[in-house]
């Protein structure tokens, strides 16, 4: 069979039974492989078979995790990581040199945005932000030296919405590499590389797990490009695990029923938030309300888990509300199978100035839900009654 749906590619593909015939994949708990005989050693170490060496390099469990992720994303080829940020350093790393400049929205995950303006410049590797919604802008930041254009959409923690096809335009316009974090909406909800995108990356310990178990990340797109971040992926070593490439690939399987319900509770939440009177304002991709509405109509299948909102009443009402949660977990995390509520400017982008915050809209009293699987009755209430 060719051209299978999506749910049906999340299921079917997996790596090639050996002699046992079973029927999930098994887990292959091992730090290298043997070799027949000498010149089956050197043929392999000369890259002239295409077999596994070692698990630095490949392993059945992450090649099965790597190929379901891009047959999901449209892409030729990945590699998978130890976690998002390893994902994220690693393939700006394998294509950035010194000298070299980085064109990025504003709003972006705490922790990448370190890298941009903490460790990256020691390399002499600078970066320019645009904002989120003045992509008239970034012609004006293009020099010479620019060869990246990075961006997330829906964005961390604000759910800003970037058009993806006006970034991938400008992109292809200059001969950049555009690069985009899709780790909100997963490859179920958007696919970037339809929209011009060359690389995705994605956090695996989000949503594609689902459930707050492990740690993982993973980049995929073009032959060409991937072939320079796997180099220098293998020889700095930040391989995903074979367990946790084991357990991801599991719950690829389930993803779209997952994420279907997560979007369907986020967008009542979102609804019954807007109509608060204890509310500011309400962020949430497929809300009428959203600045980009008919912008994520057009390159998400729906809105997402994350509801972004403002309590009334600033910094000491936020905090109240937070410690009168009952049912909600307080975290960092996002995309997991139970509710979660953070607040942004006291964790994840803690490490950005006030003047940084308000830039990208993360004010003291900002909340971020991931909305879990939870019904959606009790995950309402408990908001209400933290609400007083």
């Amino acid at each position: 069979m060719s051209n299978k749906k999506f749910e049906t590619e999340a299921i079917r593909t997996q790596m090639e039974r050996s002699q046992n015939l079973e029927h999930s994949s098994p887990i292959y708990l091992t730090s290298s492989f043997v070799f027949e005989d000498a010149e089956d050693m050197r043929a392999s170490f000369a890259e002239e078979k295409d077999r596994n060496i070692y698990s630095r390099y490949s392993n059945p469990n992450s090649s099965e995790f790597i190929d379901k992720v891009c047959k999901m994303e449209g892409a030729e080829n990945g590699f998978a990581y130890a976690s998002g940020m390893a994902a994220v350093f690693s393939t700006l790393a394998a294509l950035l040199d010194a000298g070299d400049h980085v064109i990025s929205s504003k709003s972006i995950f705490g922790s990448t945005h370190t890298l941009f303006t903490n460790f990256f410049p020691k390399w002499n590797i600078s970066t320019s932000y645009f904002d989120a919604q003045d992509l008239d802008s970034i012609e004006g930041l293009i020099t010479p030296n620019t060869k990246i254009i990075y961006a997330e959409s829906p964005t961390n923690p604000g759910v800003e919405v970037l058009d993806l096809e006006a970034l991938g335009a400008i992109a292809k316009k200059h001969g950049l590499i555009f690069i985009v974090d899709n780790c909100f909406a997963t490859p179920y909800l958007q696919q970037p590389i339809k929209f011009g995108a060359n690389l995705v990356i994605h956090s695996g310990t989000k949503l594609m797990d689902g459930q707050g178990r492990v740690l993982a990340g993973i980049t995929v797109g073009s032959n060409a490009l991937m072939d320079k971040v796997y180099r220098f992926s293998r020889i700095t070593g930040p391989a995903l695990s074979p367990f946790n490439a084991w357990v991801l690939s599991r719950s690829l399987e389930t993803l779209a029923v997952r994420v279907d319900r997560h979007c369907e509770n986020a967008l009542k939440l979102a609804t019954f938030l807007e109509g608060h009177d204890k509310i500011d304002w309400v962020k949430y991709p497929f809300l009428k309300s959203h600045p980009q509405y008919e912008i994520a109509k057009k390159q998400m299948k729906a809105g997402g888990c994350v509801v972004a909102f403002g309590v009334k009443g600033g910094l000491d009402a936020g905090r109240q509300f937070f410690d009168n949660i009952e049912l909600l977990s307080l975290s960092a995390n996002l995309g997991d199978s139970r509710s979660i509520v953070t607040h942004p400017a006291s964790t994840t982008h803690s490490k950005l100035t006030t003047e940084e915050r308000e830039a990208v809209g993360i004010t003291d009293g900002m909340v971020r839900i991931s909305v879990g699987l939870e019904h959606i009755d009790d995950i309402v209430a408990d908001i209400e009654q933290a609400l007083g």
